[in-house]
């Protein structure tokens, strides 16, 4: 068996296939077009690289695990998948369930005496899966992402709509009542709204303590346990702890209020969080790899808020001439530390106005991850003089 790439998925499927072999654009010479050993191909690696494009018998970490993966709960879609993967682990963690897939641990190195997997999902993970499937498929909303990786949005949707293809009668899948006509043989959920799932599986919003857009993940996560278990435990979900990164809020010695949204890295996810604050003052920082995505959606609604914009990475340029199509003051900055020192002279501290950092893009074109970009973030705010 050969594996294309060398990072952790790849190293868990080789512990698991020691006899495999890996290949990346660095040993590239050494790959034979020709062969039809099967061959399994890491997420990340997109579909016009040379070796997926020169190789017959291309499956994906899915497909590889698809006969020994027990029973089995694939969450995706744009924004929150992470969120609801955690929430519903935290639910189902006493029915012996473990989490992983995009988030934590590699299929590689899940457990298969486990009862369940929670699995999240990526699209770059459906584009290659053709023989896995879920036993029960949670989708939430899909908004334009990954456009460079797939071409455009159509070929990412149709990967996040993949999962419902080989769905076997009995097996549910909820999912935004968009796709209701979507042909699958399993049995569809839909909805539009928090209000939407509350009622479809009657569930009491008002016991969940949470907010949009974490609603919306506390309540697909409940959805599962009620559908599985019959059971809808609002002490346990309200006792989850989100992890950082998302909507954070720090505030400095003025006591002025700073959001850390760095894990907001499309434009849905910054559209979802703005939401929040719509009647105060925002001095938004915006930037990084957007991943040839269309900011339009962003910027027109943008519009409707009382926003500055600060301008960092890689699309500073891009943001800075959409700020001026649409009449939004925007600042150049190019680097975070920029943005912050001149945000921090700027804001009052009369609480009618908030920073937030929600930046609708990647961070790797100057930072290791998002954690990182938020991490500097946080540093700072704490320093400001």
């Amino acid at each position: 068996m050969r594996i294309l790439g060398r990072g952790k998925t790849a190293q868990a499927i080789l512990e698991q296939y020691p006899d495999s072999k890996l290949y990346d654009d660095l040993n590239i010479e050494e790959f034979n077009k020709d062969s039809e050993e099967l061959t399994v191909v890491s997420p990340g690696i997109p579909p016009y690289n040379q070796l997926v494009k020169n190789t017959k018998n291309l499956i994906s970490e899915y497909d590889l695990f698809a006969n020994t993966m027990p029973y089995s709960i694939w969450i995706s879609g744009t924004n929150g998948k992470t969120t609801t993967t955690s929430m519903l682990q935290h639910l189902l963690e006493e029915q012996n369930s473990q989490c992983g897939g995009n988030i934590g641990t590699p299929l590689g190195h899940m457990d298969q005496t486990k009862n369940i997997w929670v699995l999240e999902t990526s699209s770059f993970t459906l584009h290659y899966t053709n023989i896995a499937k879920p036993n029960l498929y949670i989708l939430l909303p899909i908004s334009d992402d990954h456009a460079s990786w797939h071409g455009d949005f159509i070929e990412y949707e149709k990967s996040k709509l993949k999962a419902l293809d080989n769905l076997k009668e009995g097996e549910i899948a909820i999912i935004p009542k968009k796709y209701e006509n979507y042909p699958t043989n399993g049995y569809k959920v839909c909805y539009e709204s928090s209000s939407d799932l509350a009622k479809n599986f009657d569930i009491d919003m008002n016991k969940i303590n949470f907010d949009e857009p974490y609603l919306i993940d506390a309540l697909l996560a409940l959805s599962v346990s009620k559908v599985l278990f019959d059971k809808v435990d609002y002490n346990k979900i309200n006792s989850f702890v989100q992890d950082p990164h998302k909507l954070e809020k720090i505030y400095d010695k003025y006591n002025r209020l700073w959001i850390n949204d760095s894990k907001a890295t499309n434009i849905d996810a910054t559209i979802q969080a703005l939401k929040s604050y719509k009647n105060k003052k925002v001095y938004l920082i915006l930037g990084g790899d957007d991943k040839g995505a269309n900011l339009e959606p962003l910027f027109k609604e943008l519009t409707k808020y009382n926003v500055n914009i600060y301008a960092i990475g890689s699309n500073t340029n891009k943001l800075f001439e959409l700020s001026n199509r649409y009449n939004i003051l925007c600042q150049k900055c190019n680097e975070l530390e920029v943005a912050v020192n001149i945000i921090s002279t700027s804001i009052d501290t009369n609480g009618l106005s908030l920073v937030l950092l929600s930046p609708a893009a990647a961070s790797l074109d100057q930072f290791t991850s998002y954690a990182s970009r938020g991490d500097l973030y946080k540093n700072l705010i704490n320093n400001i003089i």
